[in-house]
């Protein structure tokens, strides 16, 4: 199927590694052109070497911090008129809410709300002008079904579903769309990561772990991030004008419910 999105451009945050670079690499496999932006400038360099590889499409990379003001003024500088934004940042740490200060709360509604709504609203217009855009936000699938020890971005990720919500509704009919991507457990560093701090807890292998949450899923395996980054680009897609305002749950069956 031809997608519609050769010569296209995309932002795609925080795509140096993990769901980000698949969702990078999707679009590039379909003819779009991406920039990727990242906090590290050495693992930024290697993924777009690799997309420039697999592709052969245009990748222009921007190092910085997408969550700061100075950060997103260098990703829109050097990609001022997307016609596809991804949006995506690392979430806030675990914990028990009483332990969370006002600045906490601050860094992870400015992570997880407020930089998608900003640079939504820096490329919107021109989305709009040229009767053209997708926007997709990378949230989580606890805006379905909280996670208890993952307070901030529960509501952080919330909030920003609501105010998609709305504004998606607004501007549907001028062809641009904004949905949202809820990943359940897929295999990225963060996933290893988390295995790794909970298993030297609980005093098991990081692979034993890893089994037991494969086998926990009614998929029997944790997700491809590949898989992921399909879904991305069916979202991107040109065909995909009449999907408004949703958020599609990507967890292998994980949330028990009749309707989402």
């Amino acid at each position: 199927m031809d997608v519609g999105l050769r010569g296209k451009r995309a932002l795609v945050c925080a795509a140096s590694k993990g769901l980000g670079r698949a969702c990078a690499m999707a679009l590039a496999r379909e003819g779009a052109a991406v920039t990727i932006t990242a906090r590290t400038a050495e693992t930024l360099e290697a993924t777009a070497a690799d997309i420039r590889a697999a592709t052969g499409v245009s990748v222009t990379t921007v190092a910085g911090d997408i969550t700061t003001e100075a950060g997103r003024a260098a990703a829109l500088a050097a990609c001022p008129d997307p016609d596809i934004l991804i949006n995506n940042a690392g979430g806030p740490p675990p914990g028990d809410f009483r332990d969370w200060d006002r600045d906490i709360w601050i860094k992870a509604l400015d992570a997880n709300m407020l930089t998608p709504i900003f640079l939504i609203r820096s490329v919107v217009d021109g989305m709009i002008a040229r009767k053209f855009g997708r926007i997709v936000n990378i949230t989580s699938g606890s805006v379905k079904s909280p996670i208890p020890t993952l307070g901030m971005s529960n509501g952080a990720r919330a909030g920003l579903t609501g105010f998609v919500a709305g504004l998606s509704r607004q501007v549907a009919r001028h062809n641009v769309t904004i949905n949202n991507l809820l990943p359940g457990p897929f295999l990225t560093d963060r996933l290893r990561g988390n295995a790794a701090a909970a298993a030297a807890e609980a005093g098991k292998p990081v692979d034993e772990l890893l089994a037991e949450r494969a086998r926990s899923s009614p998929a029997g395996r944790v997700g491809d991030p590949a898989e992921f980054g399909d879904a991305c680009v069916f979202l991107c897609s040109a065909n995909a004008g009449f999907i408004v305002g949703q958020n599609l749950l990507l967890d292998g069956g994980a949330f028990n419910a009749t309707m989402g």
